[in-house]
């Protein structure tokens, strides 16, 4: 199957919202159990929140299928000193393993470069840190972390990756 990468469309919102659901609970059950599953997907964005955060200036690339369906995305915001974080990578979990990770992050990567960033920083779940340090992104520790899920602190982790653009 063909995929293209192109920058997000406000229609693409739902979409996003739906297969970052979907990725949360198939593809994070490979690596989180069921109560860290279940508390991530609960603090995911909607629709509107895509809407929101591409209007406030963060980049999104999409992965589309031969329709120009949405598969997969990767959100960039950028920090008042020129720092790029890559805030979310998420793929429909119908479309893993075929490369659109490392398509997305190439994209993300450019884009940074091209807003004079001098690094791209990253907070990858279990899952998504091989496809991170494939781009050449570096583990800088393990982050502990607690999410709140209905009057519990469930306890879950993820690591702070970057990579150095100049």
């Amino acid at each position: 199957m063909a995929y293209a990468i192109r920058p997000f469309s406000p229609e693409d919102a739902p979409t996003l919202a739906r297969l970052t659901l979907a990725a949360i609970a198939v593809v994070g059950a490979h690596s989180y159990s069921g109560e860290q599953v279940r508390a991530w997907a609960a603090h995911h964005p909607g629709p509107q929140r895509f809407l929101q955060r591409s209007a406030d200036g963060a980049q999104i690339w999409v992965a589309a299928d031969a329709t120009d369906a949405a598969v997969a995305y990767a959100l960039t915001e950028y920090a008042e000193d020129g720092a790029a974080h890559l805030d979310m990578l998420y793929c429909d979990p119908d479309h893993t393993r075929k490369g659109l990770a490392g398509e997305l992050l190439a994209a993300a990567e450019q884009a940074a470069r091209a807003h004079g960033a001098p690094k791209l920083l990253t907070e990858a779940s279990e899952l998504a840190r091989p496809a991170f340090e494939r781009a050449g992104y570096h583990a800088t520790h393990r982050h502990e972390c607690t999410i709140e899920q209905e009057g519990r602190k469930v306890a879950i982790h993820n690591y702070a990756m970057e990579k150095r653009l100049t």
